[in-house]
């Protein structure tokens, strides 16, 4: 018998979406992803700023490889150095699936290809963190699931400027940008049946100068 409703595309969305209310809290994400990247060590500030220079594009190399379980595919990383454009298209591949040929071991492999190769800023298991864990996922996969993002808008949250403003060298230590991705994301499931929810998300991004961007981390914390 049909399912009357979908399962949710990624419960940990709801836990972790707390919504910022100004410059202390994102010098608060700022501090609190330089800790965890850098180990402990020196501190390298994440952060974002209004202009980008132009860098030439460079394949991103991949901190894993697809477990080769999946018929399905996840898209790649795309050539581009922009943080906006690099983190819209991980927001779209993030909320964009299809369970049936798909499985979960297959799109968290594919999601951590978007990774950055330098281990120190990698953290992958932000990325996994808001993928339906393996029973969930065979749920949805027994529902037909599928998900596709749309309208999706990027930008770099006024407190994430302001803080780089504080410390203008942060950026050259990580070349890390926050960027804050919204969209829409329609859900389908078996039965005829069909649901919508709008999201948002907080990405570390890494553009270093001649290089393809590539993803650091999904922060704990949205901002407006």
């Amino acid at each position: 018998m049909p399912k009357s409703r979908p399962y949710s595309s990624s419960p940990v969305f709801g836990r972790r979406m707390l919504i910022g209310l100004g410059v202390l809290l994102a010098a608060a994400l700022l501090a609190g992803l330089a800790a965890r990247l850098a180990g402990g060590g020196h501190a390298d500030h994440p952060a974002a700023q209004p202009t980008t220079a132009p860098r030439p594009a460079s394949p991103a190399p991949s901190s894993a490889e697809p477990s080769g379980e999946a018929t399905g595919s996840v898209a790649r990383p795309p050539h581009t150095t922009s943080p906006t454009d690099y983190a819209t298209e991980f927001a779209r591949t993030l909320w964009s699936y299809d369970t049936r040929t798909l499985d979960q071991p297959g799109f968290v492999n594919g999601l951590r290809l978007w990774l950055t190769s330098e281990s120190q800023y990698a953290d992958g298991s932000s990325v996994e963190a808001q993928v339906p864990d393996p029973v969930l996922w065979s749920r949805m996969r027994d529902n037909e699931q599928t998900s596709t993002a749309r309208d999706l808008q990027a930008h770099l949250p006024d407190g994430f400027r302001q803080a780089v403003a504080q410390d203008p060298g942060a950026l050259s230590r990580a070349y890390i940008y926050a960027v804050t991705v919204t969209g829409t994301v329609d859900i389908a499931w078996n039965g005829g049946g069909r649901g919508g929810e709008s999201r948002a998300i907080t990405l570390a991004v890494q553009c270093r100068p001649q290089q393809d961007c590539a993803l650091a981390a999904i922060a704990p914390t949205v901002y407006p």
